[in-house]
């Protein structure tokens, strides 16, 4: 099956807004062992929009066209989508219904900018959109199938599931394709290829190895094409656990934050967080996953000095003597999280994030972390001279999985951490 994305919108083309859309449509067809061939990102141009989709559609099974379908002007999917099938837009009854349920859900009056979602394309299919006002439509051009999907990645992610399921049925058979994906945490890219390239010299030609850096976390995906093949991915992954260890954090969609709640809460006990520098970004983490309640107690941001004294305790004379970025604060730090918060665990941090604030004795990107319960309370300084907003992400994250390594009782922490290590 061809397949080729449509990406629109001027913001993609002016670099507000960044893509992330083609790499989620990509992998997702990737379960079907269906590849993008081409790609092609076009601003809200109506004339180039036409022409793009006319040279896609031409030559292709299945075009998936993303953005353009919200309520303003610049949004103009539908119109272009009509335009190149030959028909008209007119008012899709199951587009209309769904608008006023949404509406109604959220006592809004369907205006006129809303209705226009609901002219669609004459004799298209609608697409369900779970959580969005615009729905998807589908559309047939010639012999190829066009995918009409918002722009909004959380909206998106959802309807794929649809998408994935019908292109499926109208595969010859069922995908042999089995894709395992590993989330590790302390790993890059070029140091996991070595140590991989190390350790197993003669890597299996039917497992396919692939990786997916970000920050804080790394994927390592196994893919293979045969399900005779499984036996041999099992070794490789048997083999990926003796060489990273306890840098896997999980499979599939596995974070940080999600693994240290479920560790909690099969213990029964709690968590709390106290920080300054990453401003409430480990809690923010934490009550992102569904159900966190049930092991996440409190957060504390104590930004001002004052503030670390009046709402969590820490001495005004450790304060005053030792700095707020120092080993003495962020352990007081975090009794104090674990005795408002009446948590059984607690991470507490406190750093210089720059770009302004360090000195020869605490440059930009020092930061001390504790860790631990009450009776097992630990804490290192770390350094991480880099940019501010990764910085924060990097001692969020850091944390979480300093905090998992003692719940696991693990090495206190990964080789990655150990490397920015701050003699102190």
């Amino acid at each position: 099956m061809r397949i080729q994305l449509l990406m629109t919108g001027n913001e993609l083309m002016s670099g507000d807004t960044v893509d992330s859309n083609s790499a989620l449509i990509s992998r997702r067809l990737g379960e079907l062992d269906l590849q993008v061939v081409r790609r092609v990102t076009v601003g809200d141009d109506t004339g180039l929009l036409q022409d793009e989709l006319r040279t896609m559609a031409a030559v292709s099974d299945c075009v998936v066209v993303n953005g353009g379908l919200g309520p303003t002007v610049d949004d103009l999917t539908a119109e272009i989508l009509a335009a190149v099938a030959g028909v008209p837009l007119e008012e899709h009854p199951e587009a209309l219904a769904h608008l006023e349920q949404w509406c109604a859900q959220r006592n809004y009056s369907l205006n006129a900018a809303n209705r226009k979602q609901a002219m669609l394309p004459a004799g298209c299919r609608v697409i369900p959109n779970p959580v969005g006002s615009a729905v998807g439509f589908e559309l047939s051009v010639g012999h190829c199938r066009v995918l009409c999907t918002p722009g909004v990645p959380s909206e998106l992610r959802l309807m794929l599931d649809w998408i994935v399921a019908e292109l499926r049925q109208a595969l010859p058979g069922p995908p042999e394709v089995s894709i395992q994906r590993l989330q590790t945490y302390g790993l890059g890219e070029s140091s996991a290829q070595q140590q991989i390239a190390d350790a197993v010299p003669q890597w299996p030609e039917e497992v396919e190895l692939g990786f997916r850096a970000g920050a804080p976390q790394m994927e390592v995906k196994l893919t293979v094409r045969r399900q005779q093949d499984l036996p041999a991915r099992q070794r490789c992954r048997d083999q990926l656990d003796a060489i990273f260890g306890d840098h896997i954090i999980g499979e599939g969609d596995s974070e940080l934050a999600a693994e240290v709640l479920a560790l909690l809460a099969e213990r029964g006990q709690t968590l709390a967080t106290a920080e300054s520098c990453t401003g409430g970004l480990i809690a923010s983490m934490l009550t992102r996953v569904p159900g966190s309640s049930r092991a996440f107690h409190a957060g504390f941001v104590t930004y001002a000095n004052a503030i670390k004294h009046s709402v969590l305790g820490v001495s005004e004379s450790v304060l005053a003597e030792q700095g707020a970025v120092s080993e003495a604060v962020v352990r007081e730090m975090a009794l104090g999280a674990m005795a408002r918060g009446g948590a059984d665990y607690a991470v507490a941090v406190s750093g210089v994030a720059g770009p302004d604030g360090g000195s020869d004795e605490k440059p930009v990107g020092t930061v001390w972390i504790a860790w631990g319960s009450r009776e097992n309370l630990h804490a290192h300084c770390f350094c991480w001279p880099i940019p501010r907003t990764l910085f924060q992400t990097m001692v969020a994250a850091g944390a979480l999985d300093l905090i998992r390594r003692q719940l696991l009782d693990l090495p206190l922490m990964s080789q990655s951490m150990s490397r920015v290590l701050v003699d102190a």
